[in-house]
């Protein structure tokens, strides 16, 4: 979806000097002035793509139709004075009003602090959309021959609430993509000097649930009647980190959120390509907006139900956002070579890989990555979890 955002909605909101709640009217929290949009403007090249009033745009953009209040809620704690506050609040006591059971709040315990508006990455959640490509991407053939399945080491399940693991070797590849998106770049070389396992599929309902009938993780808003094998989602980067050490403490092996350079690793799968499947997409192998069945705009379809890529890892591509442990950085320039987590001290902003059910097909390629503030929760983030191997 933010990919898709066009720079029409943002000469509309800043340039054209419509008032905020014009430009926020897909919401339907009412009628009157707030019904009838502007019609679109169709220029470019208003705002500069990292710029402040962007990321918000971009922010509202991926929320304005949830049905979620923890997004809006999300919203107001990245921008509490923003263009679009008023919308956010109104559609808040809208959908608490409508299915007040649903918003049941969370476990009280303590949380990391708001991102800070004066670090580089700015605190709201949300990422810059794509700029147009100068050239198109390469052309794959009309039938891709299914890329071979890699090697990868014995199948691991500690319990029986576990996660599947799969187990993955050491070894080399090239990370990020020297493409339009400065973010990506530069494609470096990186080795992966151990072995690790990383989630089989992202972490469910049903896992998650475990954790909180432990007493050691905070109950999440879901959607009602959620399916017990879609993926868990609506958590930010602390609550994926709570699972992953409750994990530890349960069978006595080191869980954690996977590193940005293993995640990649294991996304391609052994391939080079765009995706892992090749350089177009094709229907059946990700769950993203258009990409085929099955697909809803409510929710993430159920773990499993796509292709495996060759490692026989699912939904890396689309479902849910995932969260990784490593901190932001606007680049890969100085990235570590060798694989580990590139941390800084008291890191507000982390990581999400491998885009949402929510956006098309441009989010789905290898090396996509966004930022998101850590101590905010969104419907459409999640996680699986990685396992050290002795």
């Amino acid at each position: 979806m933010w990919r898709e955002l066009l720079i029409v909605g943002m000469f509309v909101a800043f340039a054209s000097g419509f008032a905020p709640a014009a430009t926020g009217a897909g919401v339907g929290v009412g009628t009157g002035p707030w019904s009838a949009p502007p019609p679109p403007v169709q220029l470019a090249g208003i705002l500069p793509k990292d710029s402040a009033e962007q990321y918000e745009l971009t922010f509202w953009e991926s929320i304005k139709d949830s049905e979620y209040a923890s997004d809006y809620e999300a919203y107001l704690k990245a921008y509490p004075n923003g263009r679009f506050a008023p919308l956010a609040r109104a559609r808040i006591e809208r959908l608490r009003a409508a299915a007040p059971k649903v918003e049941t709040p969370a476990t009280p315990r303590a949380t990391p602090p708001a991102p800070p508006r004066a670090r580089p990455a700015p605190a709201a959640p949300a990422a810059p959309a794509r700029p147009p490509r100068t050239a198109p991407a390469p052309a794959a053939p009309a039938l891709e021959k299914p890329p071979a399945a890699a090697a990868t080491l014995a199948e691991i399940k500690d319990c029986p609430t576990c996660p599947a693991m799969v187990g993955l070797p050491g070894g080399e590849f090239v990370m990020g993509s020297n493409t339009d998106y400065p973010t990506e770049r530069p494609a470096h070389r990186v080795s992966i000097a151990r072995p690790f396992a990383i989630g089989k599929y992202e972490v469910t309902n049903e896992q998650w649930d475990a954790c909180v009938a432990a007493r050691a993780c905070p109950q999440l808003a879901m959607e009602e009647g959620a399916a017990k094998n879609a993926p868990v989602r609506d958590l930010h980067w602390e609550d994926a980190r709570i699972y992953a050490k409750w994990l530890s403490g349960v069978t006595g092996k080191t869980y954690r959120l996977p590193t940005e350079a293993e995640w990649e690793y294991a996304i391609r799968g052994g391939t080079t390509t765009r995706y892992w499947w090749g350089n177009q997409m094709v229907g059946g192998n990700a769950n993203c907006k258009g990409c085929g069945d099955p697909w809803r705009e409510g929710g993430p379809a159920n773990v499993g139900s796509f292709r495996a890529n060759p490692y026989g890892l699912y939904d890396m591509n689309g479902s849910v956002w995932e969260w990784v442990s490593d901190c932001w950085h606007n680049s890969y320039k100085g990235a570590p070579a060798d694989g580990r987590s590139w941390d800084e001290p008291d890191c507000r902003v982390r990581v999400i890989r491998g885009g949402s059910w929510r956006e098309g097909a441009d989010y789905m390629l290898s090396s996509t990555r966004f930022k998101y503030g850590a101590s905010v929760r969104h419907s459409q983030n999640g996680f699986r979890v990685a396992r050290d191997v002795e």
